[in-house]
């Protein structure tokens, strides 16, 4: 069967983020996670402690070589890495770990200008919180935009509050809506994460969530399946309390479903996530991506279905 999707090269029904690199930078790119020694308005106190429940010790960037050494240090063996597997890629700098515009302005400006004027990056990617993004903060992104390609993530996860205030996330789904619609008149470009699986979820709540992120139509999204991580306050509900997980099927379809709902032309960044195989105590099945995403690809054909299909 022909893919009747127009923005892919292969068999994928859904627009990657290799396929919008190649097209955009023609080339593969390949972005290297960093911690810029962040933490979180959720964790120090300032709006919670403890973070997230499904947040691991590292704010997320597990995955992150030599997180100690000095940024630049952390990126050339990130992207070493990286080239190891891609010869020819070229870096794209992720500041991945807690919330990096957790900071004053003076001190964002001196971590990010080194990486806009390194011709070597040919772009940087932010992940952060909507509250703490001030109009001052956006403004010095958008310069950082104007010279080289800046993008914005945005952990919304669930636009159901009452998911999210059991996970002590501790901003508001309309936080996460004010903040892309302030970044959407910029040249900044904007992802959205998403977590399915989440304690007390419907299948139509998660559906829910894809319609409320496509009716904003940011520039990309993330979709993640909920990882149980050790150490994590969710560790400790589903120890003290197991409850259920979703199996690869239920994740595949509702997956599928989100994808039809989706604008044709967002950037789908990733399928399932990345919990490393030692902290992980479920589900067990996400630790082969390329099953997860190879199941999506033959539902999407058994269906004759694609992104946007019902957008």
């Amino acid at each position: 069967m022909n893919n009747p999707f127009p923005y892919s090269d292969d068999n994928k029904r859904y627009l990657t983020m290799n396929y919008y690199m190649r097209h955009t930078f023609g080339h593969k790119v390949a972005k290297v996670p960093l911690n810029a020694g962040f933490t979180c308005p959720n964790r120090d106190g300032a709006k919670g402690i403890g973070g997230c429940a499904f947040c691991s010790a590292k704010g997320s960037g597990d995955s992150i070589l030599l997180p100690h050494e000095d940024l630049m240090t952390q990126y050339q063996a990130g992207l070493a890495r990286m080239q190891k597997k891609w010869p020819d890629c070229l870096g794209f700098a992720y500041f991945q770990s807690f919330t990096n515009t957790y900071a004053d302005l003076e001190r964002l400006q001196q971590l990010y200008t080194p990486f806009i004027e390194n011709d070597a990056v040919i772009g940087i990617s932010i992940a952060t919180r909507p509250d703490c993004l001030d109009e001052a903060k956006i403004a010095f992104f958008q310069d950082c935009a104007e010279k080289k390609e800046t993008w914005i993530e945005l952990g919304l996860q669930s636009i159901h509050e009452r998911t999210m205030a059991r996970c002590n996330r501790q901003h508001t789904t309309d936080d996460v809506r004010q903040a892309l619609e302030r970044l959407k008149p910029t040249r900044i470009k904007t992802c959205v994460h998403i977590i399915n699986g989440l304690p007390g979820e419907s299948k139509e709540d998660m559906l829910a969530t894809a319609r409320w992120v496509a009716s904003l139509h940011p520039d990309a999204i993330k979709i993640h399946m909920l990882h149980i991580i050790k150490d994590t306050e969710m560790a400790r509900w589903y120890a003290s309390d197991p409850f259920s997980v979703l199996s690869l099927a239920e994740y595949v379809d509702i997956t599928v479903r989100q994808l039809e709902v989706l604008p044709p032309d967002m950037v789908i960044e990733r399928l399932t996530g990345d919990g490393m195989a030692k902290d992980l105590i479920a589900p067990l099945w996400t630790i082969k991506k390329t099953i997860v995403t190879n199941e999506i690809d033959k539902q999407m054909v058994r269906l004759n279905t694609w992104q946007g299909k019902y957008y």
